[in-house]
């Protein structure tokens, strides 16, 4: 299929992909406030409830905390949320009220109402074709946390960063929801906080099948078609002229970004010999989302990749695709694990070189060089705004 054919393939999915595209992600958690991101193929006004827990947490109790908020529109088929539930007659999450405590396991849950109906987390995680999601380690489906105790020596913090799918070696983030099952029933036991110190995604540096699916997934995520500045040249009257033009991320294909990425955009130019490192760079920000997407949850990876005899010609091309592939299916099949441990441990993250680019703010001249260019700076600004909504 051609890049429209696959842009299309993919607005027929969504519908039959469930609600919930990724997420939820438990993020920050105080003794009065907790605070749970989510991405939605549709708009929606989510609600979030905090419950108390018996019974090493097998029994949910009574609601504590509650706040709602509606979504956010990213795109016609992506909008997101940070909702916030707060102390019953408190505006903000920053007052002095003390509801949640260490030493106990809290529950949440999350309802989605639009015009049309209300839905309940399990309806939104599932659909006919992941029909048994479940982000709980307890028979009542609910994801769990608890605080960080009062002692520090009790204090369980994980720490991951450089996450990148097509790495040697497997995903360590898995692993993660292993200690939390293991220790789901102890407040003290189980992790209190987890953070991650940068390279999320990789926005250079991207494996061909991933750039494949984010640039068709990102634009029918969006409804639209980003247009990016790209230069072309031409002879005219016997000398070089420049003509500014615009292109789609679609019309850019995986492994063939390295002149636009190096001589356009100004990325990796510094560097010696890192010039593959661009050759499927993110551009557009539509691929950004979907980079997130497909980092976090298995939901939008519902397409079978096309190895590399169906792409190519090349024996080396081909090698290299299908390398690259088998990587990121190894990385998709322990999607669902990560998931579960992102709902389940407050989780706080920051920006690294590689949300934007290998050698991001590396020295005044990248400044100049990278910012002084429309697409250099488009770039910069499409990676800044989706760490902003997603991290």
């Amino acid at each position: 299929m051609d890049n429209q054919s696959w842009i299309s393939y993919f607005r027929e999915l969504f519908k039959e992909l469930p609600l919930i595209l990724a997420g939820p992600v438990l993020r920050h958690t105080t003794p009065n406030s907790v605070t749970v991101w989510v991405a939605l193929k549709a708009a929606c006004t989510v609600e979030l409830k905090i419950y108390n827990t018996a019974i090493a947490g097998e029994r949910i109790e009574s609601c504590l905390l509650s706040g709602q908020r509606s979504t956010v529109a990213l795109g016609e088929y992506l909008h997101v949320v940070a909702v916030t539930a707060c102390a019953s007659g408190y505006s903000s999450p920053d007052s002095s009220s003390q509801l949640l405590q260490s030493d106990q396991i809290y529950a949440y849950d999350l309802r989605f109402s639009t015009p049309q109906a209300q839905i309940n987390l399990q309806q939104a995680l599932n659909c006919s074709t992941l029909p048994d999601i479940n982000l709980s380690y307890f028979p009542h489906q609910k994801p769990t946390f608890a605080l960080p105790p009062e002692q520090l020596e009790h204090l369980r913090m994980v720490q991951g960063s450089c996450r990148k799918p097509h790495g040697k070696g497997f995903d360590a983030l898995p692993i993660l929801d292993d200690l939390i099952a293991a220790t789901a029933r102890e407040p003290r036991g189980r992790p209190h906080q987890l953070f991650l110190t940068g390279d999320q995604i990789y926005s250079d540096n991207v494996a061909e099948p991933t750039l494949w699916i984010a640039s068709a997934l990102g634009d029918a995520l969006l409804g639209w078609q980003e247009q990016l500045p790209i230069e072309q040249h031409k002879l005219a009257r016997g000398s070089l002229e420049k003509q500014n033009r615009t292109c789609v991320p679609t019309d850019l294909p995986p492994g063939t970004r390295a002149d636009i990425a190096t001589t356009q955009a100004g990325f990796t130019a510094g560097l010696r010999n890192q010039r593959h490192k661009a050759t499927s760079h993110l551009f557009g920000l539509g691929e950004f989302y979907a980079q997130y997407l497909l980092a976090w949850s298995p939901v939008c990876w519902a397409v079978n990749l096309p190895k590399g005899q169906q792409l190519y010609g090349d024996r080396q091309s081909i090698q290299q695709w299908n390398k690259s592939r088998k990587a990121i299916q190894q990385f998709v099949q322990t999607l669902p694990k990560v998931r579960r441990a992102l709902a389940n441990l407050p989780t706080y993250m920051i920006c690294d070189d590689h949300e934007v680019s290998d050698d991001w703010n590396m020295n005044r001249a990248w400044c100049l060089r990278v910012l002084a260019r429309p697409l250099g700076r488009r770039v910069v600004q499409n990676a800044l705004l989706s760490y902003a909504l997603f991290q």
